[in-house]
């Protein structure tokens, strides 16, 4: 009594798909899939960033450095 049957879920379907048409649904269906895709590849590629060695990703070197560390250059003197 409580739950839906399989006749319950076939009958919703079939007026979703009137409703909407099968195109409308195939193309909604596409594009949560790219959706999908893109983010699990984002996820991917932030984690590869944030497991790759620093020496290898000089760029994420830096961004380690906390705010009290102050980069310079060392030059010789020079008399001039």
């Amino acid at each position: 009594m409580g739950g839906l049957s399989i006749w319950h879920w076939l009958i919703v379907l079939v007026i979703v798909a009137l409703i909407f048409g099968t195109k409308k649904l195939r193309n909604i269906g596409e594009d949560l899939g790219g959706a999908v895709k893109g983010f699990k590849k984002g996820m991917k590629d932030a984690q590869d960033e944030a497991t790759a060695p620093a020496a290898a990703n000089p760029a994420v070197a830096q961004k380690v450095q906390d705010d009290n560390t102050v980069d310079v250059q060392a030059r010789e003197k020079t008399d001039a």
